[in-house]
């Protein structure tokens, strides 16, 4: 069954039509193609689809897109301002917490929303990210970011 729905992502409203049974992870990359959110496992597991919807941390692979009708959605693609990286996204840049890149837009976004929550201590971020799976930094460099955050 086909369904008309609007979401906001990235302060930009979209009307689309989605299948009953899309996820919004496939509504962001495959009808929006912002491919900046990541399918890892596709269960929820592994945090790279992670994305902000009305404020909270989401994995969207396991939202269907009816149910973000009317949402607001952050993607990777709109934590950057004017052409510069988020202090996230430096800090990640400069921790070389980034080998691959592929589970970077989850750890980034999940830090994202706790930042905007006000959650500002080192054990909150890293509670945060809790889940999510990296396969090649080892998260020690991830850890490292996550204090160049703490630290402003």
């Amino acid at each position: 069954m086909k369904h008309e729905i609007k979401l906001f992502v990235n302060d930009i409203p979209y009307n689309i039509t989605v299948n009953s049974q899309d996820t919004l992870l496939y509504a962001l990359r495959d009808i929006l193609h912002l491919t900046g959110t990541k399918k890892g496992c596709g269960e929820g597991e592994c945090g790279a689809c992670t994305v902000i919807m009305d404020g909270e941390a989401v994995r969207s692979c396991l939202i269907l897109a009816v149910e973000a009708d009317g949402k607001k959605i952050i993607t990777i693609e709109g934590v950057s301002a004017n052409g510069k990286l988020s202090r996230v996204q430096r800090a990640f840049v400069e921790a070389g917490a980034i080998q691959c890149g592929f589970c970077t837009p989850g750890f980034v976004m999940a830090i994202e929303a706790a930042l905007r929550k006000k959650k500002t201590k080192k054990e909150e971020l890293i509670k945060a990210v809790s889940g999510h799976l990296c396969r090649c930094t080892g998260y020690e460099n991830i850890i490292k970011a996550i204090d160049k955050i703490v630290r402003g």
